[in-house]
């Protein structure tokens, strides 16, 4: 395996930080909300999916030499207009897990110089393919973060839940 500024077995190992993060939460804890404006841990789930399908699509036009400023995407209303909530965690799980491996490959053919081509981000900042990669680990563990504190919350709005059953 050649020398990457970046670990990827962090990076791969971002899967099973969520992975751990949910452990024994049943179906109704992955899709309770705090209020109708906060996410549930499903959600933030496929937020990170998307997250990863946007990421990998920047590595990508940086690596072809595109000289496209490189999108942003509207996370709220990418969540909602796919209805994440209805999701099984597992099924948006497995699709996250599979752009890791697809694109750790990519990681380990990756040069010292390709490490290092760069393009214009969405506010207009010049970012490198490591530069995106590392950023795309960091934001899972903010994101780790998160369910955590959504975690938290729902420790008193999850007997709420049993109840109702």
């Amino acid at each position: 395996m050649s020398h990457t500024p970046i670990s990827i077995e962090s990076y791969v190992r971002t899967y099973d930080e969520l992975q751990e993060a949910i452990a024994g939460l049943s179906d109704e804890q992955l899709v309770w909300k705090a209020s109708e404006k906060s996410w549930s841990v499903t959600e933030v789930l496929t937020h990170l999916a998307d997250h990863n399908l946007v990421v990998s699509f920047r590595i990508r036009e940086v690596l072809a030499g595109s000289e496209v400023r490189l999108p942003a995407f509207a996370q709220d209303e990418w969540v909602a207009g796919q209805r994440a909530n209805a999701a099984k965690a597992a099924d948006v799980l497995a699709a996250f897990r599979a752009l890791l491996l697809y694109n750790s490959l990519l990681f380990q053919r990756l040069t010292a110089e390709d490490w290092n081509k760069s393009g214009v981000n969405f506010k207009g900042q010049t970012v490198t393919v490591e530069a995106i990669a590392q950023s795309f680990i960091n934001h899972v563990h903010h994101h780790l973060g998160q369910i955590d504190r959504i975690k938290q919350a729902g420790e008193s709005g999850w007997g709420q839940c049993q109840a109702a059953k």
